[in-house]
């Protein structure tokens, strides 16, 4: 089976698919059944899930993505350049791992949250354009408009959600409800 033909992409899937599949067989799972698992399955709500494509650009929710490891790993799987939609209750967070990737593929930061000093401060001069919002709603609508096909709009908040929503499921929902809007 090739890593094209996995449900899930991006790296941490890949790896955890590859110990996975070594378990299964060491427990003598038929391959067969194993790349139907793999090639079938579907992945957790909020958690890089590719919501729609409109226009040529693809929006996915990763809402549950509440600390900056895992949106490092979102932004490692995508290969496309990122509008990327983070923030929340920043408790001071260090945003230095993300810095190599975000120069590689971020074009545009959309910081939703209450307070983004942080964020803002944290790639002031790395990602051309940075944009701050308190809701959900401007969040979608610009990086709608700033996309161009071939982009990703990615709602990977690498902080939690309570400043401006009850859980990451809020927040995700939010996401999608205004994607639907557009």
């Amino acid at each position: 089976m090739t890593i094209e033909n996995l449900a899930l992409q991006g790296k941490q899937y890949r790896q955890s698919s590859m110990a996975a599949s070594i378990q299964t067989r060491l427990e003598d799972v038929r391959k067969a059944n194993i790349r139907e698992s793999f090639a079938g399955f579907e992945g957790v709500e909020h958690k890089l899930e590719h919501v729609t494509t409109i226009r040529g650009v693809d929006f996915i929710d990763d809402s549950k993505s509440a600390k900056v490891n895992s949106t490092w790993y979102a932004l490692g799987s995508i290969n496309k350049p990122i509008i990327w939609i983070a923030g929340g209750v920043d408790k001071g967070n260090d945003y230095s791992s993300l810095m190599e990737l975000v120069q590689q593929k971020v074009k545009m930061l959309i910081c939703l949250g209450v307070d983004n000093e942080n964020l803002i401060r944290s790639f002031k001069g790395v990602i051309p354009t940075i944009i701050e919002t308190d809701n959900m709603s401007d969040a979608v609508t610009k990086a709608y408009y700033s996309a161009q096909k071939g982009d990703v709009v990615l709602l990977s908040p690498a902080n939690p959600s309570f400043d401006l929503f009850e859980n990451y499921e809020d927040r995700g929902n939010a996401f999608k409800a205004e994607i639907t809007e557009l």
